[in-house]
């Protein structure tokens, strides 16, 4: 494992320094991953690719701003989520909830959802409104506060808290309803 990261370390300083084969060892090791992020952020292959790409290419040119090489997975997440945010920033027409934050449903134990394969419960996350989607995997996968996401976004925190109790409750009985049908 040493040697692997030894490797890795080597390889994000040269395409710091402007080396392509070095760029594209770091795009291969890491794109896969990262454009999963962008997929399931905006559900269209299209806009991943176009995100991963902007992403890849703010990240090589700002590698001399990361301050520990071996940290370069996790900043190069950072750098597509926050991509992934200003996409959805500029794209998305935010339907203001706050007046119905007192329907919400009580949280549940969310037991239900255990039992579901991830393949089917990723299938429906994507199928989910954008607004809807957007917040529940800033909240869920990439473990964002209402207050970090309302801050990102533009939006208010409640706005956030009932985008994601609607994405909950449209998760909840799409899910039940495939469970029912097949």
């Amino acid at each position: 494992m040493k040697a692997e990261t030894n490797i890795l370390i080597a390889v994000i300083k040269q395409a710091g320094s402007g080396d392509e084969k070095a760029q594209a060892l770091l795009y291969h090791q890491f794109s896969k991953a990262m454009y999963n992020i962008c997929l399931r952020m905006t559900a269209s292959r299209q806009d991943a690719e176009d995100l991963l790409q902007e992403s890849f290419v703010l990240a090589f040119r700002n590698l001399s701003q990361l301050k520990d090489a071996a940290s370069f997975g996790g900043w190069l997440k950072r750098i597509v989520v926050n991509e992934c945010i200003r996409y959805s920033r500029q794209k998305l027409r935010w339907q203001d909830l706050e007046d119905h934050h007192h329907e919400l449903p009580e949280d549940d134990t969310g037991n239900w959802i255990r039992e579901i394969p991830f393949q089917k419960i990723n299938e429906q996350i994507k199928d989910l409104p954008q607004a809807c989607r957007t917040v529940f995997n800033l909240y869920v996968i990439e473990n964002y506060s209402h207050k970090d996401i309302a801050t990102a976004l533009g939006i208010s925190e409640s706005t956030s808290k009932s985008q994601y109790h609607r994405a909950r409750q449209l998760l909840k009985e799409r899910i039940l309803k495939l469970q029912t049908n097949g």
